[in-house]
């Protein structure tokens, strides 16, 4: 089947197998690597993506599901060459280690923050419970979100 979607602004066409997923198209057919795969069950959500502005794990979606949608994936988060404030702060805060869950975490930390800009330190939390770090015992992550979209 052909799938056309417009990836971080450039519009994108590929023939894929009906049941490939998206994560797979993103990475292998497209060749955008940012967006991880953890564990291929939804689980972790290294794989998180937006899907027409919606955090999605596109572990949980096949490409064909994303026909005519627009994605961003981690590599188009950023503008002008320069970070997207998240992933300014999480670097600046020390939000990731490893950086494996790292894209994941940023894209579904942007989303929440969009939803839900007076966030608090619970409100992170719960927001993110989808997403797996094994790292940096999430203080720090936390930390990041709130500096960018936190109650005042």
């Amino acid at each position: 089947m052909e799938v056309h979607v417009t990836v971080n602004g450039v519009k994108r066409s590929a023939d894929v197998e009906p049941r490939t997923l998206l994560v797979h198209f993103i990475r292998d057919t497209l060749g955008l690597t940012g967006t991880n795969v953890g564990c291929d069950t939804s689980s972790c959500g290294a794989c998180t993506l937006h899907v027409d502005g919606e955090s999605v794990k596109s572990c949980t979606m096949l490409a064909v599901q994303a026909d005519g949608a627009e994605i961003t994936t981690i590599e188009g988060l950023g503008s002008d060459g320069e970070f997207h404030p998240m992933q300014s702060a999480f670097m600046e805060c020390h939000g990731l280690q490893c950086g494996y869950c790292t894209p994941g975490m940023v894209m579904a930390a942007t989303s929440l923050v969009a939803e839900n800009p007076d966030l608090d330190e619970q409100g992170v939390r719960e927001g993110l419970e989808g997403n797996l770090c094994r790292c940096t015992g999430y203080h720090n992550i936390v930390k990041a979100v709130l500096s960018v979209g936190g109650a005042s």
